[in-house]
């Protein structure tokens, strides 16, 4: 089995995992916001001191594809190139959504049977709008990656058909305003580089590999740089 580096930057948290034999093997997080540029590199170098692996010995590197924070991708995404340019390893791309999905299931109450349950991932896209798409208990993707303005009767067709599962840090924002009966709400559920560690070996085995010179994250909207409004001299 694939000894693959996992890192996933789409959001506030800075994680990094190991995937070996198909399993969490070692992982590392940091919870600081604003914080990949500083850590990324320490949390690999630390994590892989510590599971006594070596740089040479990955197989892959496998990094958060979007969409998601545009300044956390695109540090993921240098980082992720930068080794699999050194070593001569593929790069896998997994979405963001996915991994996140992912997280949702392992954080289910036991009452609730996962074939049954439709997943909507959040990513806080600022303001009242996420990036999201539905997945099934399967984690099969049902529909297209988007960007949702959010207000009181945001999926209420899917609503009206059975319980919908809300987690990540754009749901957060949400929950005030969905009310449906049949709309839950997890808390603390985001996507980390653990839960992708469990996803980057199918994608190894299907050889999804990227092309590392023209690869670049689903950002899915244009950055905009902001101007603070006072500034101090």
């Amino acid at each position: 089995m694939a000894l693959i580096l996992c890192i996933e930057t789409s959001t506030n948290i800075c994680s990094v995992a190991l995937s070996k034999d198909g399993r969490v093997f070692a992982s590392k997080e940091e919870h600081q916001a604003n914080s990949h540029a500083a850590l990324l590199t320490v949390l690999i170098e630390e994590m892989m001191n510590k599971s006594g692996c070596k740089m040479d010995e990955l197989d892959a590197v496998a990094v958060s594809g979007g969409p998601g924070s545009y300044t956390g991708l695109r540090i993921g995404v240098s980082v992720a190139k930068g080794i699999c340019y050194a070593l001569n390893k593929p790069l896998l791309a997994i979405t963001s959504l996915q991994v996140l999905a992912k997280g949702m299931l392992e954080a289910l109450p036991k009452n609730m049977e996962q074939a049954a349950c439709m997943l909507c991932p959040m990513i806080d896209a600022r303001r009242m709008e996420v990036y999201t798409v539905f997945f099934d208990g399967n984690l099969q993707q049902k529909g297209d990656v988007h960007a949702a303005i959010i207000d009181s009767d945001s999926f209420q067709e899917q609503l009206d058909k059975g319980k919908i599962i809300f987690a990540g840090n754009g749901a957060a924002k949400c929950s005030p305003v969905i009310s449906h009966r049949n709309a839950v709400f997890l808390a603390e559920v985001f996507p980390l580089a653990a839960q992708m560690a469990t996803l980057a070996p199918a994608a190894f085995d299907a050889s999804r590999f990227e092309n590392l010179a023209y690869f670049e994250p689903f950002y899915l909207k244009d950055f905009i740089a902001t101007i603070p409004r006072r500034k101090v001299l």
